[in-house]
């Protein structure tokens, strides 16, 4: 709470507004009971019937002081704290956006997007509301224990002593509510990734079948959410039957006592109507303490989620000193001295991913990487740009080690098409051209996406229903898994790096389109570095050497033709390679003779998909 008191700093003059009039419309509410005891005291002395049209007069002037002042501590209080939950909505989301890969590898996207919409919100609530009427509702109490004292000391006693079992049973209910208000939110984020899990893998889980199996384990991860949600409401349930038993019964006992005093003279009418009409404004506060109690502990709960993220520590940020490379006379040699790599919640007796890598790419040239399955080759690509960091030795573009560069202008030199082409559920042009310069004219980017998409071979985009401008679905989604990957190598080509890397962004595409696409790229990046990861023979073949990486180490380094004739392991790879193309061409047949038997878009449908 107080790292959020800091948060609010910029509003806090609002929210101290929003309570002074919270206060005084409470402190303006406990003196109507005085006028009431005016009243009656003047009423049981036969005063005239003026005095009731005076009394209420003033009560109605207070009634109508005190809304004013609860509308205001609204307009202070509610409108400030929007602006906090977005500026604190941003930085979260400018957080998780700046981690490396290697947090979001920890973390289930779930997690994340409960943290960011549903705690957050807690959080605004809690600054526009709870925290106001936390202290207006604990000040309301007080005065009015004074109020009630000075109506009469032993009806206040008895007020008194049963908000003793009522503070007893609050530390309680926030230790038990604390532990169930993490558990449910830790739970509704668990559930959020099953979702976002399922919906994405849903052609998987047709495929094979499961989504009984996947059914029945989201049915029991919602039951165990609905369990802590009921034991959640229960604990809420028996505080607030405490919370309401407890002044109701005293002010019971108070009844009685009181009309003892009465009788005897010990206090006056007017005391005893001023002390009920007090007390029961008092009962509100001291029943809306469970409320607040619970949103306290909501609230609070949500912080520690929060700061759990904003805490974690950045390890892969822009130096302080940047060296600069000029992007006009970059060259893009990269050389890998000594290069060293390990996952970090790899044990102790596994070897480094990449052990001791030395390679070294000449500016203009295009270098195959090639490996069995889980050597490393993907590892190794994405700590060019430092999607992650060496753990050992160095990375360097022009001589300039990648970790002294500054990361903007890193990402602005490199360009990356993966395998698993990921797109957004944007246009096609906006897609193609996310990583193109922003200072391009209308007329420029025009040209560039054209030439982008001629080369990737993607002009088909043109044919969708609004061309270029056609919305695909989620991580397109709509679109075939080859129309996907020659989208993502569209938008590598469109941000013109120096070097580009390609992790087998050409896997789904037949080999003739493959060649035709390999060639382009010759013709269009003429003088781009180009390192790509290779599985194919044909992609192999056409690029000026081939590097080798076998047991986290570059083995060997040549040409196709050079290693084939000298490398019995470069020839293993090959041949084992040609078997996995095989099998994968196999699958993509009969993943294709399932897509010819599934429904028919409906003509009205325009997405990418539709087009299909």
């Amino acid at each position: 709470m107080g790292r959020l008191w800091t948060t609010v700093r910029p509003i806090r003059f609002r929210l101290y507004l929003g309570l002074l009039s919270a206060l005084t419309a409470s402190l303006v509410a406990l003196g109507i009971p005085q006028v009431l005891e005016f009243v009656v005291n003047r009423l049981h002395i036969g005063a005239a019937a003026a005095t009731v049209w005076t009394g209420g007069a003033i009560v109605l002037g207070l009634g109508l002081v005190e809304a004013a002042l609860i509308w205001l501590r609204r307009v202070f209080a509610v409108s400030p704290s929007t602006l906090v939950e977005k500026d604190i909505r941003v930085a979260f989301y400018e957080k998780v956006q700046n981690m490396p890969v290697a947090f979001h590898d920890g973390w289930g996207s779930g997690q994340l997007l409960s943290r960011m919409m549903s705690d957050i919100n807690l959080i605004r609530r809690w600054i526009a509301f709870g925290m106001i009427m936390l202290v207006t509702s604990s000040v309301t109490i007080v005065v009015g224990m004074a109020l009630l004292i000075r109506s009469s000391w032993i009806l206040a006693l008895i007020f008194f002593l049963a908000a003793v079992p009522v503070t007893i049973i609050a530390f309680r209910f926030h230790r038990e509510y604390s532990y169930l208000s993490r558990l449910s939110q830790d739970q509704n984020g668990d559930l959020a990734t099953t979702i976002e899990q399922s919906v994405q893998g849903i052609r998987v889980l047709k495929a094979f079948g499961r989504g009984p199996s996947a059914l029945e384990g989201f049915t029991e991860q919602a039951e165990e959410l609905r369990r802590t949600e009921v034991r959640k409401a229960t604990s809420m349930a028996r505080f607030d039957m405490f919370m309401f038993m407890l002044p109701e019964l005293a002010l019971g006992i108070a009844l009685f006592v009181g009309l003892h005093l009465v009788a005897r003279d010990a206090i006056s009418v007017g005391q005893l109507a001023s002390y009920f009409a007090t007390a029961t404004l008092v009962v509100g506060p001291v029943r809306m303490l469970g409320m607040l109690f619970g949103q306290m502990v909501n609230a609070s709960t949500a912080l520690d989620r929060h700061y759990e993220v904003m805490d974690e520590e950045n390890r892969i940020v822009s130096p302080d000193a940047p060296t600069r490379i000029d992007p006009s006379a970059a060259r893009g040699a990269v050389v890998f001295e000594d290069a060293h790599f390990r996952y970090e919640d790899a044990p102790d007796h596994v070897d480094d991913v990449l052990d001791g890598v030395d390679l070294e790419i000449r500016p203009g040239e295009t270098m195959a990487l090639v490996g069995v399955t889980g050597s490393g080759k993907s590892t190794l690509l994405q700590l060019v740009p430092r999607l992650y960091d060496v753990t050992g030795g160095r990375i360097t573009i022009d001589g300039v080690d990648v970790r002294d560069m500054d990361l903007t202008a890193l990402r602005t030199l490199t360009a990356v098409a993966f395998e698993d082409a990921t797109l957004f559920s944007d246009s096609v042009r906006e897609n193609v051209l996310l990583g193109a310069d922003p200072e391009l004219s209308d007329e420029e980017a025009e040209e560039l996406l054209h030439l982008a998409l001629r080369t990737a071979d993607a002009t088909y985009a043109y044919d969708l229903p609004q061309g270029v401008d056609t919305r695909i679905g989620e991580e397109g989604m709509s679109l075939s898994g080859g129309q996907r990957q020659r989208l993502a190598l569209a938008r590598a080509i469109a941000a013109r790096p120096t070097v580009l890397l390609l992790d087998d962004p050409l896997s789904a595409l037949d080999t003739k389109t493959e060649e035709t696409v390999t060639g382009r790229l010759r013709e269009v990046l003429e003088g781009t570095t180009t390192l790509i990861v290779a599985h194919r023979t044909s992609t192999v073949a056409l690029a000026d050497r081939v590097a080798l990486l076998d047991g986290g180490r570059v083995v060997a380094v040549g040409t196709h033709s050079e290693l084939m004739a000298r490398s019995a392991r470069y020839r293993w790879v090959i041949a084992n390679q040609e078997e996995e193309k095989r099998r994968d061409q196999d699958i993509e047949t009969l993943t294709g003779e399932l897509d010819l038997r599934g429904a028919t878009p409906s003509a009205d449908d325009t997405t990418a998909g539709g087009a299909r």
